[in-house]
């Protein structure tokens, strides 16, 4: 079976995608081989999955972008993200961490609130690119703090972290896993996680919410999806055999290794989550006049 997953060979989501395939192929006692289509902010995959044939031979690794953000980041998509694919299910969430470089003298939310609000003009924020999910975090901040911030759009989260650690921008509300990796090394303080409850290998960075952002919530995810028409009898194979994948030890600590979270859920669940994460990043992308096209 083709898993199709629409970002570079090498990174994250990409080993993400390659040990998820691996596992659920040995449940399944079928071969998956990952193909990479990188390019078009997952458009380019998407159109290659919804231009397929649903023979119950592929999958597709479906997220925040390509269901939840391209649909209003885009005047015309190459997809139909409602009708040319079908959910099999949720297998990852990236907690996403406001994090600021070490020159700037806070050590909790509302200590960073105080010097935002006097130093507008240093409140700038880097994110992997426009529109996507640290991006978006940032302006769900914005709205909620009232923070007068400038966004410093960067290509992937690698450069925009080197640059956050260099001092070249204050902040970013940036995923753990592209993160953590830098934390140690003193040049970046984390301040909170955007999740209702505190990461569980990282107990001791508290939530925004704690902090008294009530309710603020934010995070990348991923799941796997199909054709659409692809026969539900296979579907729930896939189904079952992801939940057996994210349930075994060596996915656990994969996952844990590079701070994402396993998460699964059944087609039906992932279906009613992406329909939200639609309407609520919708609005976000709408109300900040946010485009790519």
């Amino acid at each position: 079976m083709e898993w199709v997953h629409p970002y570079p060979v090498g990174g994250g989501s990409d080993a993400i995608a390659r040990k998820l395939a691996e596992s659920v192929g040995a449940q399944m006692g079928r071969g998956f081989f990952v193909s990479n289509k990188p390019g078009g902010a997952t458009n380019i995959a998407a159109a290659y999955v919804a231009n397929a044939k649903a023979q119950g031979a592929m999958v597709f690794t479906g997220d925040f972008a390509t269901l939840a953000a391209n649909p209003h980041l885009f005047a015309n998509l190459p997809y139909d993200s409602a009708k040319d694919f079908a959910p099999a299910g949720l297998y990852a969430r990236y907690p996403i961490l406001l994090v600021v470089s070490s020159k700037v003298p806070a050590n909790n939310l509302d200590e960073f609130l105080r010097w935002a609000e006097a130093n507008p003009d240093s409140a700038n924020f880097a994110s992997s690119g426009v529109g996507s999910p640290q991006h978006l975090a940032a302006e769900l901040f914005r709205e909620r703090t009232g923070l007068k911030m400038t966004h410093v759009a960067y290509r992937g989260g690698a450069p925009a972290v080197t640059d956050l650690m260099a001092g070249a921008v204050s902040f970013a509300l940036m995923d753990a896993s592209t993160v953590v990796p830098q934390m140690k090394t003193g040049r970046l303080k984390v301040l909170g996680v955007a999740s209702p409850e505190r990461m569980k290998h990282f107990p001791d960075i508290p939530t925004l919410h704690e902090q008294g952002l009530t309710g603020f919530e934010a995070f990348a995810w991923q799941g796997m999806l199909v054709p659409a028409g692809t026969p539900r009898d296979v579907v729930d194979s896939l189904n079952r055999a992801l939940g057996a994948a994210l349930a075994s030890k060596p996915v656990i600590d994969f996952f844990a290794n590079i701070a994402v979270e396993p998460w699964f859920s059944s087609p039906d669940e992932m279906a009613r989550f992406v329909a939200q994460e639609n309407e609520r990043w919708g609005k976000i992308i709408r109300d900040r006049g946010i485009s790519l096209q």
